[in-house]
């Protein structure tokens, strides 16, 4: 299935009482091939998540790196992982997470 995805850059910034605030800059749109969704569980300093893990197939494109956001079907995913396919030539597989 090929989806459009609108692809942000997370930005943080410390607001003048200490305190954390977080805003997303928008870097275009990338067309994505999403491939098989699983869940996994994830433990982090003490408790259990489950994290939504997804492969997805993009032209390869310096705007993909790793930590970006890439908005979908109405969720947001982060990408873990760009890899850039060697027998493929401009083709990247993306591995992408989503934290329930």
């Amino acid at each position: 299935m090929r989806v459009l995805g609108e692809l942000f850059e997370v930005v943080e910034a410390e607001t003048p009482f200490g305190g954390q605030a977080v805003s997303f800059e928008a870097r275009g749109s990338v067309w994505l091939r999403v491939e098989g969704r699983r869940r996994r569980e994830r433990a982090e300093a003490g408790r259990l998540g489950v994290v939504e893990v997804a492969t997805a197939e993009a032209r390869t494109d310096p705007r993909l790196v790793e930590g970006r956001l890439i908005r979908f079907g109405g969720a947001d995913w982060k990408i873990a992982q760009v890899d850039v396919e060697a027998d493929r030539p401009g083709r990247s597989e993306l591995q992408l997470e989503r934290v329930r």
